[in-house]
């Protein structure tokens, strides 16, 4: 390992105990002592019963998600908004502009949600010391200066660690939660609660289940371009001697875009069906507790929320007119064309069926872990999105790694 692999190596190790430290110190003002109590206290008692989770009480409390949101939603404006096209098109100079949009609107996304923190908190007795303005707003300061610090921690990671530092950031989150999943399993197998075939019986569905998705990432679909030979300065040579691909990622959506449409759209059913209300029935009950986790409807619409928002999302990310002009400025063509078909259709059709199987394989990918949540023998939940974070993360992770090492041998 070459020292600035490893200097890289020990920065994000680095930027991650940072992450964590903060993820542990408390909002000023907040009683230690209730705080614990509330800890100890069963489900739906005390805090968990207002809406604010009580492992979220630090000064990272919001995390990562105004900016995420932030980022989407410009994303997402760029389609409808010829100006942020052009901007999107301007280089550096444009990122630039975009990334500044994006900050603009994290901070007000920010202290809108810190703002319902802070009110949230002083409507559970015995929780706030002194509740009243200075509290809402040295909580407000608090969480969105905390919000800023991690965007900022992450672009540092991404700069000068290892790794997509977003990714990072979000999959340790995730991982965390492993330890304790294995040792309430296993303590459910000591137990006799859970035999120890269906112990077996999880630990290899998880592994091959994990490993269908790693295969799945690697999926790739080739298609072959051809390049018009260029005169040198002495004689006409081919562009190059090896055959040339367009190498399509069958999950071109990625893995974080296309669950944070969904639930947003989740959200909005959810808020919709809490007002107005659904018939009595099986599955239908009124308000919101039609769609909890463990209720087919639930698993249904979100089902199909993230297949329209993974094929929508794909559609954006592969743009067969930008490639194809972008070919035909390099002298490319796409082999195998019909006579008098464009490139443009050609790669419309191939990029279609593509953005269908991964919108496929995204909502298998959340349906599995969904069956298992709903099954009475798992002692656990870890959501399918969640786990594509951060399969993804750790093999972007290697990827760079593996550069990084022959780069700098």
């Amino acid at each position: 390992m070459t020292p600035d692999l490893r200097r890289r190596i020990g920065f994000t190790v680095g930027a991650l105990l940072v992450y964590r430290i903060g993820a542990h110190i408390p909002l000023p003002g907040i009683e230690p002592a209730i705080l614990a109590q509330l800890f100890r206290s069963p489900p739906g008692a005390g805090l968990a019963s207002s809406g604010v989770g009580v492992h979220h009480l630090a000064i990272f409390a919001l995390g990562l998600t105004p900016y995420l949101s932030a980022a989407i939603f410009l994303q997402l404006a760029t389609i409808v908004s010829r100006r942020l096209r052009s901007w999107r098109d301007r280089g550096e100079r444009g990122r630039r502009a975009i990334l500044r949009y994006t900050l603009c609107l994290t901070g007000l996304l920010a202290l809108f949600q810190s703002y319902g923190v802070a009110t949230g908190l002083e409507r559970v007795p015995g929780v706030i010391s002194d509740p009243g303005w200075l509290f809402r707003l040295t909580t407000v300061l608090t969480l969105t200066c905390g919000c800023f610090f991690l965007v900022w921690l992450s672009e540092q990671i991404t700069a000068r660690g290892v790794g997509n530092g977003l990714a990072l950031l979000l999959m340790l989150e995730i991982i965390l939660q492993f330890p304790n999943a294995v040792a309430g399993m296993f303590q459910l197998a000591t137990q006799g609660l859970l035999s120890g075939g269906a112990l077996l019986g999880l630990v290899a569905l998880t592994v091959a289940f994990v490993g269908w998705v790693v295969f799945m990432e690697l999926a790739r679909r080739r298609i072959p371009v051809t390049f018009a030979a260029r005169e040198g300065p002495q004689e006409t040579e081919a562009r190059s001697s090896a055959p040339s691909f367009l190498n399509v990622k069958l999950n071109s959506a990625g893995a974080v875009i296309p669950p944070i449409l969904t639930s947003w759209i989740m959200l909005l059913t959810i808020a919709i069906a809490f007002m107005a209300g659904v018939p009595g029935g099986v599955w239908w009950e009124p308000g919101a507790t039609s769609f909890d986790h463990a209720r087919l409807l639930h698993a249904a619409v979100q089902a199909l929320a993230l297949f329209v928002c993974t094929i929508f999302y794909a559609a954006f990310v592969l743009d067969p007119d930008g490639i194809a002009d972008g070919l035909a400025k390099q002298g490319g063509s796409v082999s195998g064309l019909a006579l008098g078909e464009s490139a443009a259709a050609h790669l419309d059709r191939a990029f279609t069926r593509m953005a269908i199987l991964g919108a496929l394989y995204l909502t298998v990918v959340y349906l599995v872990p969904e069956a298992l949540a709903a099954a009475p023998v798992v002692p656990f939940y870890l959501g399918g999105p969640s786990l594509l974070l951060v399969v993804c993360a750790i093999m972007d992770l290697d990827s760079q790694v593996r550069g990084a090492r022959q780069r700098f041998q």
